[in-house]
């Protein structure tokens, strides 16, 4: 008799060539289960060696993704102490392709706006607690709008108005759940 030769039924994983994938859809397939994976590799490493780690994606539709232990503020806080506030424009990453440091920009500039909205948040405190011209007896300004005197083109605008309002709360608590999430 001779020997039976078993055949792989299937193909295994194949090594794939790294280029930039041209269809959209697979695209977003492929960085969708490689961040995945690169965020439990970060998680992973930080149960094995006990280090922190920030790990910071943008989806190619411009969508934020962080992962972080103990936490991706204070990590980029650390990094950013650590750093000179005048960063040379241009560095080279391992493969030694230039790129800009546009993400640390962006991130001081988010500071600064985080910082500015503190301030104005103080500031509507001291308004509540002052009875200033924002507030009337210790109410919201659009609690003492006199709406009875509008007439219908001024209602329309108010309405207008609100509606755009609320839509701006939507997204931003949208993308605030959203952050809480990852």
């Amino acid at each position: 008799m001779k020997d039976i030769e078993m055949k792989k039924t299937s193909m295994g994983r194949k090594k794939i060539e790294i280029s930039k994938i041209k269809l959209k859809k697979h695209l977003q397939v492929t960085f969708s289960k490689r961040r995945g994976g690169l965020f439990k590799k970060a998680s992973e490493l930080c149960i094995l060696c006990g280090v922190e780690i920030a790990v910071i994606v943008f989806s190619p539709a411009g969508k934020l993704f962080s992962f972080g232990h103990s936490s991706v503020n204070s990590i980029v806080d650390r990094f950013l102490a650590s750093q000179n506030f005048d960063p040379p424009l241009h560095n080279v990453d391992g493969n030694g392709f230039p790129h800009v440091n546009m993400q640390q920009k962006k991130y001081i500039e988010i500071l600064n706006q985080l910082e500015a909205e503190k301030r104005r948040e103080e500031k509507l405190a001291q308004s509540r607690n002052t009875g200033d011209q924002d507030f009337v007896h210790g109410q919201c300004w659009w609690n003492s709008i006199a709406i009875d005197d509008f007439g219908l083109y001024e209602l329309e605008q108010l309405k207008s108005s609100l509606e755009g309002l609320k839509e701006k709360i939507n997204k931003r608590v949208d993308e605030l759940l959203m952050e809480a999430f990852l």
